[in-house]
């Protein structure tokens, strides 16, 4: 780890994984005029962040706390019976990477509920890349960017106090009804012990194109094929395990393409597919190297889920284009100040 991490409020550090996406309105205006109570503006996104974690110049606005991982994913092929993208041909493609957790604190303590994710980029760098940020969730917690913003409203830490009030959370479920539904179906899926044994989400529908140009939605997610080490003692309980067992061998994955239809929902990322939905597995993701954070690994990496190759679109998921924008007006704004 690049840091010592300290204990934070875990109700700040759980609503994170709600705030995993934020905006760069100049992106959202443009791309389908949406504009909040407040007129929501990238600042506004940032600030809000800061207001539940502080500001830590020089680090990642959201899972600011992680490690840079490396690897390759080896197609079988199968994939290309849905894709064009050259990532689904069979062969080999390189891999950077980084697991994080939830939250904009980076020297957070580890703690179970605290949503994990693991960015990747495939074929970096290159003009075919793809890349995406997953979460160890079942289904996104909120639907839109307005809501997203008032979540990490709710969260803000009272003057005085140091913690959030405890009933602003209560009456931001009141007043978001898909926000609580996904809460509910999140709950029904506890975290796995460590990040190895991670199912690791996309969660935000994409397109797939085949060769004669048809056009199938399409969510993915990683299936993990081994168990993970033990939590450990101290605040980097979930990170020194995956540590040691990424320094002990390689982890790996399946990429599993889940196929939808005209009937299942592609602008709502809270809202599962049915269960019997066609799958397809794709091939396996290897990692095998971790290191700190530092120049020229992952921890430079925008990991935009808008870096698409050729043969994947974005669908009407409005998440998506909120992600592009946060994510370039965060990635602006932390290495313009790096320190690391």
């Amino acid at each position: 780890m690049a840091h010592t991490p300290g204990r934070r409020d875990l109700l700040r550090g759980a609503a994170a994984v709600g705030a995993f996406l934020a905006v760069d309105v100049a992106g959202l205006l443009a791309a389908f005029n949406w504009i909040g109570p407040s007129r929501l503006t990238p600042q506004a996104f940032l600030d809000a962040f800061n207001n539940a974690f502080g500001r830590h110049p020089g680090f990642r606005t959201n899972h600011a706390k992680g490690v840079p991982v490396a690897g390759w994913f080896d197609s079988n092929g199968n994939g290309a019976e849905l894709s064009t993208a050259a990532v689904f041909a069979p062969g080999r493609t390189p891999v950077l990477g980084r697991f994080s957790a939830a939250g904009g604190n980076p020297q957070t303590a580890d703690a179970p509920a605290t949503g994990r994710g693991l960015g990747l980029t495939f074929g970096f760098p290159g003009g075919e890349q793809w890349r995406t940020a997953m979460l160890n969730l079942p289904v996104f917690p909120d639907d839109s960017p307005q809501s997203m913003y008032d979540r990490l409203v709710a969260t803000a830490v009272v003057p005085g106090t140091g913690r959030p009030d405890p009933a602003a959370m209560t009456r931001f479920y009141a007043s978001h009804p898909p926000a609580a539904r996904a809460m509910t179906i999140i709950k029904q899926h506890p975290a796995t012990p460590g990040f190895a044994d991670s199912i690791f989400s996309g969660l935000n529908a994409f397109y797939f194109v085949s060769r004669s140009g048809v056009r199938t939605p399409v969510r993915w997610k990683l299936i993990p094929l081994q168990q993970a080490l033990p939590p450990s003692s101290g605040p980097d309980a979930l990170f020194d395990p995956l540590v040691r067992q990424l320094r002990a061998g390689p982890l790996r994955w399946r990429l599993v393409l889940t196929v939808g239809t005209r009937d299942d929902p592609t602008n709502d990322a809270t809202l599962p597919w049915p269960a019997d939905r066609r799958t397809v597995d794709a091939g396996l993701l290897t990692l095998n190297s971790v290191d700190t954070e530092a120049t020229g690994n992952a921890r430079d990496i925008n990991f935009d889920p808008l870096v698409l190759p050729i043969g994947i679109e974005p669908s009407d998921d409005p998440l998506l284009s909120a992600r592009s924008a946060v994510y370039a007006a965060s990635y602006r704004r932390r290495t313009g100040e790096n320190t690391l």
